[in-house]
């Protein structure tokens, strides 16, 4: 089972969010927390968030908690909001102020056993009769 959760246009640079993200992708629930909450940067913290959003989430949805993990995350571009600074010789020198839709998902570990039964199963469905072969 899964839970989603996301925070679209966010105020933050996508580069820098993804260097944050790398960090907590694949961990158990309550470590990428913990990574989390120590970082100080500003994605961090905005990341962060994001994750609890998607834990409560996964409570309404009644999944076990401690058998959560950070299944996918990930950033996409935003729009781009561009501002003018002033520059040399009277010019205007661009600012870019770029956004970003950070998305999380988590998921509940499966037992080793649980998966290997469920691919055998499949397994077995799927085969398909043997082709004969043709003569040359």
């Amino acid at each position: 089972m899964e839970a989603t959760a996301k925070h679209r246009y966010a105020r933050l640079s996508p580069k820098k969010t993804a260097i944050v993200m790398d960090l907590v992708r694949g961990k158990l629930l309550e470590k990428a927390k913990v990574i989390l909450s120590f970082d100080k940067t500003k994605p961090a913290k905005m990341v962060l968030k994001v994750v609890k959003s998607a834990e409560a989430n996964a409570q309404v949805k009644n999944m076990d908690i401690s058998s959560l993990y950070v299944s996918e995350i990930y950033v996409c571009p935003g729009p781009i909001t561009k501002r003018g600074k002033a520059g040399s010789k009277g010019r205007t020198d661009p600012i870019k102020k770029r956004t970003g839709h950070v998305f999380v998902k988590l998921s509940s570990l499966v037992t080793p056993g649980e998966k290997d039964t469920v691919k055998k199963e499949e397994k077995i469905e799927t085969k398909k009769p043997a082709k004969k072969e043709a003569k040359k």
